[in-house]
C-alpha cells in the first residue's frame, strides 16, 4: 500500500512542526500539506487530496467542527481525525456529527497515533477513552423533553407560552400561518402531546426554552 497522505489543520504553529517531525520517521507516512485555519484546510485539500487529515478543534475562524464538516461534504473520501487537548462531551458530539471518524487527545503517544492514521486510512474508527464514554452516556441518558426541537420551533413554542394564538405568531415571525401550524404540529409530536395546553405545560415545567 502506498504511504498514507496525512494533511494538518492546527493553528498553532509549534503543534505542527511536532506534528510533522512524527510524520517525518514514520514510513508508512507522508506530510502533504499544514494549514493553519479552516479556510486554508479547505483550499489545501483540494489541492493536496490526503487520505487522512488531523484536525484541531478550537480555532479562531472556521473551528475543527465545521471545517471537519465542508471537508467530509466536499472530500468524502478524506478521513479526519479530531485531535485535541479538549475531552468536552459536546465537542466529541459535535465533531463526530459532522463527520470525523476518529476523536484522540493531543496528549496521545506517538504509537497510537501512528494506529489510527493506518485504521482510519482503513476507515476504523479509533476513540480516546473520554470520547468513547461520552457515546455511552449519549445512548444510555434518557433524553430529556424537547432535546430535539429545532430554533424556529423554539421560537414558535417561546410565543405560545406567552399565550399567542396562530395568527399573531405568523405576525410576529412574519411567516404565513400554515408555517405556523406546521410548526405547531410537529411541536406537539416531539413533545408527544395533544394539545397546545399540555405543550405549554410542559415547556413550562420542564424549563425547555431556559
Amino acid at each position: 500500500m502506498e504511504p498514507t497522505r496525512v494533511m494538518i489543520v492546527d493553528d498553532h504553529a509549534m503543534v505542527r512542526s511536532g506534528l510533522a517531525a512524527f510524520l517525518s520517521v514514520a514510513d508508512d507516512c507522508v506530510l502533504v500539506g499544514e494549514a493553519d485555519s479552516g479556510t486554508q484546510a479547505l483550499r489545501l485539500c483540494a489541492d493536496v487530496q490526503p487520505d487522512v487529515v488531523l484536525m484541531d478543534l478550537i480555532m479562531p475562524g472556521m473551528n475543527g467542527v465545521a471545517t471537519t464538516r465542508a471537508i467530509r461534504e466536499r472530500f468524502p473520501a478524506v478521513q479526519v481525525i479530531a485531535l485535541t487537548s479538549f475531552p468536552e462531551d459536546r465537542l466529541i458530539q459535535e465533531v463526530l456529527e459532522a463527520g470525523a471518524l476518529s476523536y484522540l487527545l493531543k496528549n496521545v503517544s506517538a504509537d497510537e497515533l501512528a494506529r489510527a492514521i493506518r485504521a482510519a486510512r482503513l476507515g476504523q474508527s479509533t476513540l480516546a477513552p473520554e470520547a468513547a464514554q461520552a457515546l455511552i452516556a449519549r445512548v444510555t441518558q434518557p433524553k430529556t423533553p424537547g432535546h430535539d426541537l429545532s430554533a424556529r420551533e423554539r421560537e414558535v413554542l417561546a410565543l405560545m407560552v406567552q399565550g399567542l394564538n396562530n395568527p399573531e405568531i405568523a405576525e410576529r415571525l412574519v411567516v404565513g400561518r400554515s408555517t405556523v401550524k406546521f410548526h405547531v404540529s410537529s411541536i406537539l409530536g416531539k413533545l408527544g402531546v395533544q394539545s397546545r395546553t399540555e405543550a405549554v405545560a410542559i415547556a413550562v415545567q420542564q424549563r425547555i426554552l431556559q
